[in-house]
């Protein structure tokens, strides 16, 4: 028996990855798949998909930022960064991040704290790479909650990434009831029952009340790109 709705509550975080290329083009993208591996020294892993745009900026130069998303995280951020790709559209423009020593960006926006890494060795996974960095740079800039991917799920009412190692598809949450309405741009789901609160949007509101300009608040899609279930 395999329930993969048991997969969502392993424990983890939700982060701004961060990276730069050798032409000095910087790109970042939401990340839940990193850990610490070991205390002496600090030691990470980071899991990045092969086809997500920051994975060969991080092999050219070798570094990356990881920025610790807060709690209070709106979900419009989340969507910046881990549903649109650095290759049509400049990530950075109008977000706040400051460079690190070993010039990489950091987003500093929305985060409760940062780390700096570069990367001492890779691991082939075939779809994804795990890069192991260990630890340049660690701050600490504030002290708001720390954002889990059970709380981005749950309460958040967020959607993962195809690239995500944690993506499952559809079909394989076997006996999952289907919201209402589906984002076909990202796969959000608008549940009347939760409303939009990011967007002022009062739990018990239909579909079919929400205001004309209403878009999805992961993607930024129209309401004319959901679809009932």
């Amino acid at each position: 028996m395999k329930d993969y709705e048991t997969l969502f509550l392993i424990n983890y975080g939700l982060y701004v990855v961060s990276s730069i290329n050798k032409a000095g083009k910087v790109n970042g993208f939401i990340a839940n798949a990193f850990t610490q591996v070991n205390s002496d020294p600090p030691t990470f892993a980071l899991v990045v998909n092969k086809n997500n745009f920051t994975h060969n900026f991080i092999e050219e130069s070798g570094v990356f930022s990881l920025s610790i998303l807060s709690i209070n995280t709106p979900l419009s951020f989340i969507g910046h960064f881990g549903f649109k790709s650095g290759k049509e559209i400049d990530k950075f423009l109008n977000i706040k991040y400051i460079n690190s020593e070993n010039g990489v960006p950091v987003v500093i926006e929305n985060a409760v704290g940062y780390l700096v890494s570069n990367v001492i060795k890779k691991v082939d996974m075939g779809s994804h790479t795990i890069f192991i960095g260990d630890l340049q740079e660690s701050v600490t800039l504030n002290d708001e909650e720390p954002m889990t991917y059970l709380y981005y799920r749950r309460v958040k009412k967020g959607t993962t990434s195809k690239n995500a190692p944690t993506y499952i598809s559809k079909e394989k949450l076997e006996g999952k009831k289907m919201e209402k309405y589906v984002c076909k741009v990202c796969g959000y789901v608008y549940d009347p029952a939760v409303g939009d609160p990011d967007s002022g949007i009062n739990p018990g509101t239909p579909f079919d009340k929400l205001p004309d300009s209403w878009v999805c608040p992961i993607c930024g899609a129209g309401k004319d790109q959901f679809e009932k279930e």
